[in-house]
């Protein structure tokens, strides 16, 4: 860390404006930003939108939003400003061809010209003769349209003629390529397995594989820190790098982000099918809406507290990790090799802490969003307050709250039929009533209905779980909520008795049906 410290630090998080951003995505954002910050460098945001066929309107909003919505703030990128723009690789289009067409004079690559029918036609053939999933590489490229085959004369006039015009880098013979991961340590790929990716294709635009070390060169980029899918291709890029006599930057291969079930990445569809969301905010697809943690009543600090630990560790046994934490804490050498399985139920249970260490008004605000209409036009701000405090621990997430916290708006509609018939007979109704008159005379802190319901009760030998329970049913509707006596004291005098009335009724109601 010490040398990376006296280097000036600069790292990118380079997502394509093709849909929502992943959660997986997410993660790489917040590990580039966290290395930065505890390097005091800087983080930045490029839009890789290179691939105008997969472009999607709205998501580099969408992106930008998330980030800030997350407190991950790039230092530069496109509307945050910065000396190495523009950050859009659409808006950089004629830095590209130059360096495309360089590689092609220094005997790197060269030009290509087959049809996509001819594409098809070799890997057919070559599946014939029992080379499944055949590339254009070292070993087919000789049977195709580029000017390796080809004269002169020949390229010249196709290239005039302008059609299926692209570049792809000629991969060595029998060379191995090696470099240094902070993950995976020493990684090689002898470059007979590599094919001759496309670098520059017919519409003037790079690929990936050229666009994103071009960039990465000129943003003068010191580490390159993104997910595994893309390990495999990283042996290409080093290759680019010496072939235009560019340093690389450190490389560091996120692993996965796997299922609940531990098996196979973590795609955008298993939020449907698990029943949670894989987004950070809500992404309206036009044909389908697909769920956002912030919409689903998730806090970003949370969230970020429970991502970060998806393949990293801090080396101690702390779990919650303010952002200030995590720069301090992390590193590239604690991240794991293995993939770490999205544990749903863990990432309820850090957005329960987070709930839980809010003040209240800190929560009330934070949860006003969510909380409905009905009852903000019905109930005053100190009274919404004494609610929170109740339920605060009850609560997962703030989305939880206008179902949990519902007992302190209406009376229940309804009780729990099995724990009525279980638990009353007309014959509790005299006691009751005494138990009413005794409340109605308290001063109805909780503190004195406890008292003079308890004390009744003991000095009449009669049993807390008998009487309790209803008296919790007649005030909620069923078995659940916070302290009894707290509910009672919040309510309020009036409305504690008319639910009281109300519940004596359909008790009996209940029994006789």
């Amino acid at each position: 860390m010490q040398e990376q410290e006296k280097m000036n630090v600069r790292v990118r998080f380079a997502p394509s404006p093709t849909g929502p951003l992943h959660i997986g995505g997410v993660r790489t954002a917040l590990y580039n930003y966290l290395f930065a910050k505890k390097s005091g460098g800087t983080f930045i945001l490029r839009v890789e939108d290179t691939d105008q066929n997969r472009y999607v309107e709205g998501a580099e909003q969408y992106i930008k939003d998330s980030l800030e919505w997350l407190g991950l703030v790039p230092d530069e990128g496109p509307g945050y400003g910065g000396e190495f723009g523009p950050y859009r690789q659409s808006e950089r289009k004629g830095l590209y061809a130059q360096y495309a067409e360089e590689l092609v004079v220094k005997g790197h690559a060269y030009y290509a010209f087959d049809t996509p029918e001819e594409l098809a036609k070799m890997r057919s053939d070559q599946e014939a003769l029992g080379f499944h999933s055949a590339k254009y590489d070292l070993r087919t490229r000789s049977m195709m349209r580029n000017s390796l085959t080809l004269s002169e004369d020949e390229v010249k006039q196709l290239k005039e003629k302008g059609e299926n015009v692209i570049i792809r880098l000629k991969m060595p013979e029998n060379e191995i390529v090696a470099f240094k991961d902070m993950v995976r340590e020493d990684v090689q790929f002898n470059t007979n397995e590599l094919d001759d990716k496309v670098i520059l294709k017919a519409d003037g635009m790079p690929t990936y594989h050229l666009a994103n070390i071009v960039d990465d060169h000129l943003m003068e980029i010191t580490h390159v820190i993104r997910g595994e899918e893309w390990l495999s291709s990283t042996a290409h890029h080093v290759l680019m790098y010496k072939f235009l006599d560019w340093t690389p930057p450190t490389f560091t291969h996120l692993p996965l982000i796997l299922k609940p079930t531990g098996k196979g990445k973590l795609s955008k569809r298993d939020g449907a099918k698990f029943g949670f969301p894989v987004f950070p905010m809500e992404w309206d697809a036009g044909d389908e809406i697909y769920a956002g943690f912030k919409e689903d009543g998730y806090d970003a600090k949370a969230l970020l507290n429970f991502l970060v630990l998806l393949g990293w560790n801090p080396g101690n046994d702390e779990e919650i990790l303010s952002m200030d934490k995590m720069i301090e804490y992390f590193s590239l050498e604690k991240i794991v090799k293995s993939g770490a399985r999205f544990d749903f139920e863990k990432a309820n249970w850090f957005n329960q802490q987070y709930i839980m260490a809010k003040s209240d008004e800190e929560l009330l605000s934070e949860l006003m969003p969510f909380i409905s209409h009905a009852t903000k036009q019905n109930f005053d701000q100190i009274y919404l307050l004494k609610v929170v405090g109740l339920m605060k621990e009850r609560l997962q997430k703030f989305t939880d709250f206008n179902d949990a916290a519902n007992l302190f708006f209406e009376a229940p509609s309804t009780y729990d039929e099995k724990q009525v018939k279980k638990r009353y007979s007309s014959e509790l109704d005299a006691n009751f009533n005494t138990l009413k008159m005794l409340a109605e005379q308290s001063d109805f802190s909780s503190e004195q209905l406890s008292g003079a319901i308890k004390s009744y009760l003991n000095d009449n030998g009669l049993k807390m779980g008998v009487y309790l329970p209803l008296l919790r049913i007649m005030m909620c509707g069923s078995l659940t909520g916070p302290d009894l006596f707290d509910i009672m004291s919040l309510l309020g005098k009036d409305e504690v008795v008319s639910r009281w009335d109300k519940a004596i009724d359909a008790f009996g109601k209940l029994v006789e049906a």
